[in-house]
């Protein structure tokens, strides 16, 4: 595959990700809307249930802990990110 054709067919993918995010949520809102509990559809049942979740504020912790101890315990990784613009 040519690399404009992977970049124009990367960009529509995208378009219809967003679309069905945007559709995901909006499903997700008429389940919660209905309470927690078992909701039937034809051939698949979604159980809706609340739970609390913890998160750490790392804010708060660089704070407190010295810039060695947070570069001894921090792991770098390689990672690819791909930012799509409109061409000029």
């Amino acid at each position: 595959m040519e690399v404009k054709n992977a970049v124009n067919s990367l960009v529509k993918i995208k378009k219809e990700i967003a679309k069905l995010k945007e559709k995901e949520i909006e499903l997700r809102d008429v389940l919660i809307a209905n309470g927690e509990g078992s909701h039937e559809g034809d051939n698949h049942v979604a159980i809706v249930s609340s739970r609390e979740r913890s998160t750490l504020d790392m804010k708060a912790v660089r704070e407190k802990l010295s810039r060695q101890f947070i570069s001894a315990n921090t792991k770098t990784s390689k990672h690819f990110e791909i930012k799509i613009k409109e061409a000029a």
